[in-house]
């Protein structure tokens, strides 16, 4: 782990190593100040040496302002490499999710994923700026500012050492406390923002039934949570500085008794005396900065650690003998595959399925919900592996297909549009970033959206909102087909593409679907059976298996289930229109 984590390091380690210059000469300063003060008791004062008095107190100055310039390096450039390396990280995990497969997905939540690209490595890149930092630089002051004490009395700074492990034990209980309580604290953050994001998105179904006042009831006791939380929280963290600072007081307070003991013995002289009082803090400030280093070494480890699991899962992978494919017919067919999700092994999905789509034909699924017909559509382009049987394209089983070339021929049309957020050629030409205008106008008009768009002020420009919530169900389920019709696939899946629009605007993406289709070999999931009834073959799907296989008409004439699943949902209706047209 430790190795993967130092080679974030490596672009930024001429920085990186002018940043702890930096820190180890800003160290090195800070013990300037007792030196000069001994030497201004001891010597300069008592033998009237002031023009070195006037020199002293120039160096240290010019000292200090180049102190403050360091200061300013050290935190401007050190935050850099940590935002840079936090960049690096994030642009690596955003990569891998991509390569992820569909299963990675299916049994882990957005939320989950998004605390671990923000949350977990904003903790990492506190480590990385802060923990070099504080390791190294409170160690050199440490020991520094122990020899140097060491060389004014050795009693007083054993004493001093003495009281160390008090100050690392009580610091660190309550530190321990403290980040308990934050923890709580941040948890009871995310509370609150689930419950905005939940109620600020379904804002229309809480006006429709007037339930505003149950929305605040939910808000306000998750604010009330935050608000006890950080109760607990500050509570913790006012015990541990002040708790702390009366321990560093006590030093003091040892140090002051003690040295005036030794002073009134004649073991030490005012001079020394003074300057170790005055040195003392420079010798404790780095021990509470150790103790804070192991929270944040802790909290940064955890948080790469959690990194590192997403960066562990193991990407979709293609078979090592996989080859592009080129001058695809669109010939489908699934021979005894059998299937089952990792989640639940036990239920097989789909069972010894035999299915083809000649090129250039519609083949239909239809069935009851839950039979394994989106299962179909998520296998032929490879979303998910087959445990048994083959899906091949052109004869060629899809494993020995890259996903690119595979997916690139492969146009896909659901009931649930995903819209990108950004202008409706945005999403449009999402089909084929290097499309021309001409293009997208030409994929526009296919799809019955072209007119729509040019009524709007911003044309091509229009902001559609977040998932396109400034559009209609058809506007979208249109603005999806554009966007196939410009990736032009030579095979092209429906995945109930039409099922939740009304009559009217079925029509016309229908319309749209069909001139789509024409030239690809087209899968279509259907609950809709007026929509397949002109497709070449239909198969009937229920409980992972085929029950039956035909035209529309071979169906009605021969088949069982399809029959009646025709016949439910148009025979009372077609009987109730030709009775109304008979009584007129």
């Amino acid at each position: 782990m430790i190795k993967r984590f130092i080679g974030y390091y490596k672009p930024y380690k001429k920085l990186f190593y002018l940043d702890m210059s930096a820190s180890i000469l800003i160290s090195a300063i800070g013990l300037v100040y007792p030196v000069i003060t001994r030497l201004m008791l001891n010597d300069y004062i008592k033998n009237s040496k002031y023009k070195l008095i006037i020199i002293s107190g120039l160096i240290v100055l010019a000292l200090y302002v180049a102190r403050m310039l360091l200061r300013y390096f050290v935190q401007y450039y050190g935050h850099l490499i940590g935002t840079n390396m936090q960049a690096d990280m994030r642009r690596d995990m955003f990569k891998h999710l991509e390569k992820l497969p569909y299963t990675y997905f299916d049994n882990t939540e957005t939320g989950t994923i998004l605390s671990r690209m923000t949350n977990d490595l904003f903790d990492v890149v506190e480590l990385a700026h802060h923990g070099p930092e504080n390791l190294i630089v409170s160690s050199l002051t440490l020991i520094g500012s122990f020899i140097y004490l060491w060389t004014i009395n050795f009693y007083l700074t054993l004493i001093i050492f003495a009281c160390v492990p008090i100050l690392i034990v009580v610091s660190s209980y309550y530190r321990k406390r403290m980040h308990a309580a934050f923890k709580e604290r941040r948890k009871t953050t995310g509370y609150i923002n689930a419950c905005v994001e939940s109620s600020i998105t379904g804002i229309r179904v809480t006006k429709a039934f007037t339930n505003d006042d149950t929305e605040l009831k939910k808000f306000e006791k998750n604010n009330r949570l935050f608000v006890d939380s950080c109760k607990m929280a500050y509570k913790a963290m006012g015990q541990y500085h002040s708790i702390s600072s009366f321990i560093t007081d006590v030093f003091n307070v040892v140090i002051l008794i003690a040295g005036g003991l030794f002073l009134y013995a004649g073991k030490i002289n005012f001079g020394d005396y003074s300057t170790f009082i005055v040195s003392v803090n420079v010798f404790i400030n780095p021990v509470t900065q150790l103790i804070g280093f192991m929270e944040q070494y802790q909290n940064g480890v955890t948080g790469f650690g959690r990194f590192l699991e997403v960066m562990d899962e193991k990407p979709e992978k293609e078979n090592e003998n996989a080859k592009d494919i080129k001058n695809v017919r669109g010939e489908i067919e699934l021979k005894d595959v059998c299937f089952s999700y990792e989640s639940a092994r036990e239920k097989v999905v789909l069972n010894h399925i035999n299915l083809k789509a000649e090129r250039g034909k519609k083949l239909a699924l239809v069935g009851h919900s839950g039979g394994g017909k989106t299962t179909i559509c998520h296998l032929i382009p490879n979303f998910y592996r087959v445990e048994s049987g083959e899906v091949l394209l052109d004869g060629k089983n899809v494993n020995d297909i890259t996903f690119k070339s595979l997916r690139q021929n492969i146009g896909i049309v659901q009931q649930d549009v995903f819209l990108f957020g950004g202008t409706l050629k945005d999403n449009i030409v999402y089909g084929r970033p290097d499309a021309t205008d001409e293009e997208i106008i030409a994929a526009a008009k296919r799809a019955n959206i072209y007119d729509y768009i040019m009524s709007l002020p911003n044309g091509f420009d229009t902001e559609i909102g977040e998932r396109g919530v400034k559009l209609s169900g058809g506007q979208k389920q249109r603005l999806s087909i554009a966007r196939v019709f410009l990736k032009d696939p030579a095979i092209l899946i429906l995945d109930e593409a039409t099922s939740a629009l009304d009559n009217t605007t079925e029509i016309l993406i229908q319309e749209a679907l069909d001139e789509l289709c024409k030239g690809r070999t087209t899968i279509v999931v259907a609950h809709r059976l007026s929509t397949i009834k002109n497709a070449d073959e239909i198969a009937v799907i229920d409980n992972g298996t085929v029950l039956e296989k035909g035209s529309h008409e071979e169906l009605m004439q021969n088949g069982k289930v399809y029959k009646e699943l025709y016949n439910l949902q148009f025979r009372d209706k077609e009987e109730y229109i030709s009775k109304h047209n008979n009584h007129l």
